[in-house]
């Protein structure tokens, strides 16, 4: 439990983790990739190792899945269209629009209806602040536990350093 009540998940993934790094937040789109991936957040770039990091607050969260859906919508000026750029439907999408909006002082996405000539979404200040707040955190997760993540990497087995995993079944 870390000031205000906010519980941090971590998780890794991926086979290694030797240098991490993370580079500073983009406008640009978030590239496509293979939708059944999780969303990366904090990417080691040699080893493809990621790293996930939820917050947990009394009665909301915010994580990975919200994080890349508000940089689509910035990135797409639409809701509709970033849900489908996460292969969620657009009631999916909005949804959880509506719960971020609700759980924060000031909403993080305004949006108007479409029409003739279109609706649209947008982040606010508040949502760009949260992403942005969001990816430093990711950033400062890695470079603090850098070490400590290097050495659980080098006591797994296989590819990642440690001991190779013997076949125990003799090939059958």
């Amino acid at each position: 439990m870390i000031g205000g009540g906010a519980i941090i998940g971590l998780a890794t993934r991926g086979p290694s983790l030797k240098h991490c790094a993370m580079t500073e937040p983009s406008t640009s789109p978030p590239a496509d990739r293979d939708p059944d991936a999780d969303p990366d957040i904090g990417t080691d770039a040699t080893s493809g190792a990621r790293l996930r990091l939820r917050l947990l607050f009394p009665g909301s969260m915010i994580g990975p899945g919200k994080i890349e859906l508000l940089e689509r919508i910035r990135s797409e000026g639409s809701i509709s269209a970033a849900g489908r750029g996460m292969k969620m439907s657009y009631k999916r999408a909005w949804m959880l629009v509506e719960e971020m909006n609700a759980a924060f002082r000031a909403p993080l996405v305004e949006s108007a209806r479409g029409g003739p000539g279109g609706g649209g979404a947008q982040l606010t200040e508040t949502g760009e602040a949260v992403v942005r707040h969001y990816r430093a955190l990711i950033a400062a997760t890695l470079s603090a536990g850098a070490g400590e993540i290097a050495a659980i990497e080098g006591l797994l087995r296989g590819e990642s350093g440690g001991p190779e995993d013997p076949d125990m079944s003799d090939g059958k």
